[in-house]
């Protein structure tokens, strides 16, 4: 069949020095840009941390119980920000975890996510859930995120596309008056929101069609509200944050809601735990390690062989290749793997010619 995949004899390596350096600067960049976000005035500050002080509680021994349960899960990253737990989280209360040492983040992604709790603390005092319901009422109607990637798929023989847009513009990427990712090929986009939506609806409000991924650190169900609002069609919940009691949570609203769930996975634990919860559809396997940022596309074979391969080919669980795919060789080892779906950086929708670069990846033009 024309457009199927080659086993790929190239034997995998690790890759470190520029691609590793890549993405830890990405985060970096990430960091900062949590940091400097629209600083509150000194009395919202003030406010926020002294009811925070509040919102700690004497650990009881259901949630002793609940800590070990959630270590054995074998979570990388601690919940709890510096000043406490967040106010008024909306979902189970599982995943709070005491900080054993001290209050100082030990890593970067550890460092995002006590800032992500503590801002979206905030949102949430600005605007309520009740009120983010009522908004739903106004919202964009959600386009089948699943569906363009089993169409896409079916249509080329190769992996569906996910292109991702890091900045809305009008002079690079999907803002572009010569450029329509779904003419070049993209199924769907993963939009990087980090707290701001303005990027998601600068697109969603452009006219294009293809559905959008959230990118987001989601550390409370209110976030799935709220991008909901904001025309997002999917989100990303990351395995390594969230315990299995919130990711259950989390995905049922996102059927609630009609969206799709892509829940991302690094290891064979991870991998094991998302299998071991009903109704997940949509998996990623993330290519770098966590803790030295190194990529190694061999992690997609190594995670998708024997058993768990065959789980989830009886669960029809679509699996999205991430991070690492650069060349047609790329993409036919992880197709090869059973991957029906990658999501590729946003150097593809920057270039001159995008729909060039698209066909480049997949060594074959697969626009419609």
């Amino acid at each position: 069949m024309e457009g199927t995949s080659i086993r790929a004899t190239t034997t995998r390596v690790c890759v470190m020095n520029s691609t590793a350096l890549k993405f830890k600067q990405n985060y970096l960049s990430f960091r900062k840009s949590v940091l400097l976000r629209s600083p509150m005035d000194t009395k919202s500050i003030s406010q926020n941390s002294i009811r925070a002080r509040q919102s700690t509680t004497t650990m009881t021994e259901t949630d002793y119980k609940n800590e070990l349960k959630i270590k054995d899960q074998g979570i990388k990253i601690r919940r709890r920000p510096p000043t406490g737990p967040p106010l008024n989280y909306d979902g189970p209360f599982e995943f709070r975890l005491v900080n054993e040492d001290d209050n100082t983040p030990r890593d970067i992604l550890e460092e995002i996510v006590w800032n992500k709790d503590k801002e979206v603390s905030l949102l949430k005092e600005r605007e309520p859930l009740a009120t983010l319901k009522k908004e739903l009422e106004n919202a964009p109607p959600v386009r089948d995120f699943l569906g363009a990637l089993r169409k896409s798929h079916l249509r080329t023989g190769f992996p569906a596309l996910i292109a991702e847009v890091k900045k809305a513009s009008t002079s690079i990427g999907v803002l572009r008056k010569d450029f329509d990712p779904v003419e070049g090929g993209a199924a769907c986009l993963n939009v990087l929101t980090d707290g701001s939506f303005e990027n998601l609806e600068k697109i969603r409000n452009a006219g294009i069609q293809c559905p959008f991924l959230c990118k987001e650190f989601i550390v409370d169900a209110w976030q799935i509200y709220y991008a909901r609002t904001k025309g997002a069609d999917a989100v990303l919940l990351i395995v390594a944050v969230l315990p299995d009691l919130d990711i259950q949570y989390m995905t049922k609203i996102c059927k609630t809601l009609s969206l799709a769930a892509l829940v991302e996975v690094h290891d064979e634990k991870e991998m094991d735990r998302v299998l071991g919860i009903e109704g997940i559809q949509l998996v990623g396997i993330n290519n770098h390690n966590l803790g030295t940022f190194e990529v190694d596309i061999s992690n997609t074979r190594h995670l998708l062989e024997g058993e768990r391969g065959e789980v989830i080919r009886q669960k029809d669980i679509i699996v999205v290749g991430e991070s690492g795919l650069y060349t047609p060789s790329d993409i036919a080892y992880v197709q090869d793997a059973g991957v029906k779906a990658v999501l590729v950086g946003e150097s593809i929708v920057k270039q001159n010619d995008p729909g060039k670069g698209i066909s480049g990846l997949f060594g074959k033009d697969i626009s419609p």
